[in-house]
């Protein structure tokens, strides 16, 4: 049917009535019309495809609710907005770039709502990176969602008119003026929002988009509500999506925004919440169980960072996190220049109080950093860039007499250097001597573009005379403004510059301004971002305490996108699982009323069963040894069990063995040794180890531990792996997930067969259903104090079993080979016995993290198994499955 003129129109006609019903209403509509049934399969096969390609996008990870319904498929023919507005993208964006954001809004439009669901009301999360296109993502959102039926979008764009404005302003470029008759503007870039007369005529309006720029500011949000409330009939025929921009702030935990917010979702029966944002702390920890606040219950995704990007990692480096090898972690590029302790006395107020009467010097550290902004931006006219945007930022401090206090020095220097070159005293050597000093420091990506001070200085004189030096806070009258031509600009600033807005050209940053909130630190680093062209000239000039800080947040950031990426790899809802976010002994991850309702995170294990799911595959020497190191670990556990416990003689099956009552210790010392893949962060080894101590101590639990190795039953005589008792075993066959998106690692999903914890127990043989809950019961009855560690030989080689299934024969779908380095693998698997009082002992450790624990309160385990490992042994049903 591929290229039938007669279908191809069929599915145009197909794909318009989805714009006006659900899937099964259109489909239900086609069967009414007599729709001859390949018709209608086929429009269904289509439809399936479109909407599959875009769920099943490897990037962004992405996870939203388990039953929602896949209707979006993606643009089509006939849109007006998102075409129009990547053809601008076009224009200054490479292709792949372009292709990334197409993709991504692709994911998050496929989140949304369908907008002819008679009622919603969702809440959703995209986190991307300080300064790395978040405005591009949600624009691209916006125009894809109005294409397919979104009537009203709301956008709360901060705490600041300039943040209001910029925002406004790209909207209008990217939206409203390439489809003029498409959009009515509620609010412009000279005002926010000012109720319009006659709500009830804009809302029934079916012909225009409605786009509303509104501050989050307490008078502005009330107005808006008001306005809603007057044409709530009309508003139930006016899907609507709202974007939050910097969604962690002001819209989490305010007395006077947050309830405002919520009251105006309230007003809307069919409404839509995007939050985003690049620091989101403080949305991770909101309290869950208050359906109406901001938890992202309903999707959360995490937008991908282009190769270029220069953030926290890049320019700070961080540290090593467990498993990683501190050798191949980032120490960040050598852009960092210290601002010495003994100058900030002259740099910014002592206390708050000294404010008013502030005068700030040109120390030595500001002088450099200001000569620099000059050179650095010299270097870029004679690279060809004149025709840019060029900017130094100094933020110091929040009073606005503080950053007025700088005008006076900064037109001091800039005179003082502009008169040198016209001069040519001193000054130039100055320069020379600086330019000689840190051109080398950092190598620009292309090599061509090194540069002799002879190649930069022609252009000093005309860089530094019209340099602009701008105030820019909320009593200022001068302000940044980059669209009136190339500028060269020393903005100084605070609150305003520190959300958001965006420094065309960010070459320089001096910051002195102190805080210890993670958000707000974050949030300030203006300086992340891409600098095509310039990657090499960027420089940070900050306290050495402040870089310390920012190193640690950098591995905060690294380690948190960790967690969200495995809950979203493991198609985990975020009711499911809260990511955790490491905390500081001088640092607050977010303001305390913004995580009233988090709690210390507790590693506790109690009827928990940890297993490796993760191995590394590469053929190179680290992987082979990591997997060398395992099999020593394993072979040294076996070894102290048979010396010190007692072999079962009962465990008959072939292919396995059992060791009883091993002492503590040699469990305690295969945590220490057997290395765990990073990806697998409910198996951090201190915790364990500290759980197992910490639970013997209190009540003699887990003091002994049953021993048992799981494999096949041997082939040939010998088998290929020799136990302790004599006894040996063939491998098993553990597969990996053929699209887990690293193919690095092998993600085998499970390892532990269902019945595999029942190695050590004795099962009633009038049980009829044998699952995890069954055995937990079961080690409670029998084993209340005694954990058990599973030991399972993986052929490194073995080919994907092939299964009969509906009369064919064929390798089971959707795995690989796990191929990986040397013969053997050794997985593990730990089972933890729960407390016999009922109450387990958690090991509270530095970490944040939303409480979950009220969420589904009387929810029970699962009783859905995943029975995947059923099908990888290529005996399935024999000895060597349980």
């Amino acid at each position: 049917m591929v290229g039938d003129p007669r279908m191809d129109a069929a599915w145009a006609r197909f794909q318009s009535m989805l714009d006006g019903m659900l899937p099964h209403e259109a489909t239900q509509q086609l069967h009414d019309l007599f729709v001859p049934e390949e018709v209608i399969e086929e429009m269904l096969r289509r439809h399936e495809a479109a909407t599959t390609e875009i769920v099943s996008l490897r990037e962004p990870l992405a996870v939203g609710r388990e039953n929602a319904v896949r209707w979006y498929g993606g643009p089509r023919a006939g849109d007006k907005n998102w075409p129009a507005f990547e053809k601008r993208l076009r224009r200054y964006l490479d292709p792949e770039e372009v292709r990334k954001i197409d993709e991504a809004s692709d994911r998050v439009v496929a989140m949304l709502d369908h907008p002819k669901t008679a009622t919603f009301r969702s809440r959703g999360l995209v986190i991307g990176h300080v300064q790395s296109g978040k405005t591009s993502n949600f624009t691209a959102v916006v125009s894809k969602a109005a294409d397919r039926g979104y009537r009203m979008f709301i956008v709360l764009s901060g705490v600041h008119n300039s943040l209001r404005r910029q925002t406004q302003t790209r909207l209008i470029r990217d939206l409203v003026d390439l489809n003029p008759p498409l959009w009515h503007q509620i609010t412009k870039p000279e005002h926010d929002f000012q109720p319009p007369p006659n709500a009830q005529s804009f809302l029934a309006s079916k012909d225009q988009h409605l786009l509303l720029v509104v501050k989050k500011n307490g008078p502005v949000l009330k107005k808006l509500r008001d306005w809603l409330e007057q044409a709530r009939e009309q508003l139930g025929n006016c899907p609507t999506l709202i974007i939050d921009d910097e969604a962690d702030q002001a819209t989490l935990a305010t007395r006077r925004i947050n309830p405002l917010i919520r009251d105006v979702i309230g007003r809307i029966p069919k409404v839509c919440y995007v939050g985003y944002t690049a620091t989101p702390f403080a949305n991770l920890l909101v309290d869950p169980v208050d359906e109406e606040d901001f938890y992202p219950r309903d999707f959360i995704l995490s937008l991908t960072r282009g190769e270029r990007y220069q953030g926290p990692e890049t320019l700070f480096g961080r540290n090593p996190l467990d498993h990683e090898d501190p050798s191949e972690v980032s120490g960040g590029l050598d852009m960092i220049r210290s601002i010495r302790v003994e100058e900030l006395a002259a740099l910014r107020p002592a206390k708050k109080a000294d404010a008013p009467d502030f005068t700030p010097e040109a120390v030595p550290s500001l002088r450099r950093a200001v000569l620099w902004f000059w050179l650095a931006t010299a270097a870029r006219h004679a690279r060809g860039q004149s025709d840019q945007h060029s900017s130094m930022l100094i933020h110091a401090h929040s009073d606005t007499r503080v950053h007025d206090s700088y005008h006076p020095v900064l037109r001091a220097l800039r005179d003082e250097v502009a008169q040198g070159l016209r001069e040519q005293n001193g000054v130039i050597e100055e320069l020379r001597t600086l330019w000689n000093e840190e051109s080398c420091r950092v190598e620009p990506t292309d090599a061509n573009r090194h540069l002799g001070f002879e190649a930069v200085s022609p252009a000093l004189e005309s860089v530094v005379s019209t340099t602009r030096i701008v105030m820019d806070h909320y009593r200022s009258t001068d302000r940044l403004d980059y669209d009136s031509g190339p500028v060269n600009v020393i903005a100084v600033g605070g609150n305003t510059l520190s959300r958001g807005l965006t420094l065309e050209g960010l070459v320089v940053s001096f910051f002195v301004r102190s805080s210890n909130v993670y958000d707000t630190l974050l949030q300030m680093g203006r300086w992340f971002g891409y600098r095509p062209g310039y990657e090499d000239l960027p420089r940070i000039f900050m306290p050495d305490e402040t870089r310390r800080w920012f190193a640690h947040l950098a591995t905060v950031e690294a380690e948190m996108r960790i967690e969200i990426d495995r809950y979203l790899t493991e198609h985990l809802t975020p009711l499911d699982l809260a990511p955790r976010i490491r905390c500081h002994p001088k640092m607050k991850v977010t303001a305390p009323s913004k995580s009233k309702s988090a709690v210390r995170a507790a590693a506790s294990y109690g009827g928990q069963l940890v297993e490796t799911r993760y191995f590394p595959r590469e053929k190179n020497d680290e992987d082979e040894q990591w997997h060398a190191d395992n099999a020593v670990a394993v072979r040294k556990l076996l070894v102290g069990a048979h010396r010190d416990g007692t072999v079962d003689d009962g465990v008959t099956a072939a292919g396995r063995a059992l060791w009883r009552g091993v002492p503590m210790d040699h469990v305690l010392t295969f945590i220490d040794e057997y290395e765990f893949h990073p990806k697998a962060l409910d198996a951090a080894r201190s915790l364990m180890r500290d759980y197992v101590i910490k639970r013997n101590k209190n009540s003699g639990a887990l003091a002994f531990w049953n021993i048992g190795v799981i494999g096949k039953k041997p082939t040939t005589a010998g088998g290929r792996i020799d136990l302790p008792n004599g006894a040996a075993v063939d491998p098993v066959v553990r597969t990996r997930l053929a699209s887990s998106g690293d193919e690095s690692v092998a993600d085998i999903k499970t390892l532990t067969g269902s019945r595999d914890e029942a190695l050590d127990l004795t099962v009633p043989k009038d049980e009829e259903k044998v699952n995890r809950i069954v055995l937990q019961r079961l080690r409670v009855a029998q084993q209340p104090e005694r954990g058990l560690v599973l030991l399972y030989p993986i052929d490194a080689k073995a080919p994907v079993p092939i299964i009969r299934k509906n009369g064919e024969e064929r390798p089971v779908e959707g795995r690989a080979p796990l191929d990986a380095p040397g013969e053997i693998v050794w997985g593990a698997a730990l089972v933890f016995p729960r407390p016999t009082s009922g109450q387990d002992l958690g090991v509270e450790y530095d970490y944040l993290q939303a409480d979950l624990s009220r969420v589904f309160p009387s929810a029970g385990d699962d009783d859905d198994e995943d029975l995947s490992v059923l099908e990888q042994d290529l005996d399935a049903g024999s000895e060597g499955v349980a």
